[in-house]
């Protein structure tokens, strides 16, 4: 069972930067999605990448500003996070599957991933 966990979050200016880090007990072979809830909002897709890391997919509202990376010999996934707005703050979640064939699709989902972080805030103000 793959076991997740995050980190990185915290407050940061409008305009500014972070980069998250998802801590996976056994990467290889895992596709990894990043997924986000505002209070109140259903949750949403931000990032999907593939187990191979030929395939990366992002949510329209974090396109061009947001970018998925993969260390497997680190067992972590990466999202460096820019230009970030006060509408980005969120708890991020990290959820991975060994599933065939995730994270192949634009239209990827938290339903098809079992396992899942606990979440870290990113709260975007000024």
């Amino acid at each position: 069972q793959l076991q997740l966990v995050e980190s990185g979050g915290g407050l940061v200016q409008p305009g500014g930067s972070l980069r998250l880090s998802c801590a996976v007990s056994d990467l290889d072979g895992a596709s990894i999605g990043w997924f986000r809830q505002a209070p109140g909002k259903e949750r949403e897709g931000v990032s999907c990448i593939s187990s191979s890391g030929s395939t990366t997919h992002y949510g329209d509202s974090v396109k061009g500003r947001f970018t998925a990376t993969r260390d497997n010999a680190k067992n972590t996934v990466y999202l460096q996070m820019n230009s970030l707005k006060p509408e980005d703050t969120a708890v991020y979640y990290c959820a991975g599957d060994y599933l065939f064939g995730l994270c192949v699709s634009p239209a990827f989902s938290a339903y098809e991933f079992r396992h899942w972080g606990q979440g870290t805030q990113v709260t975007v103000s000024s």
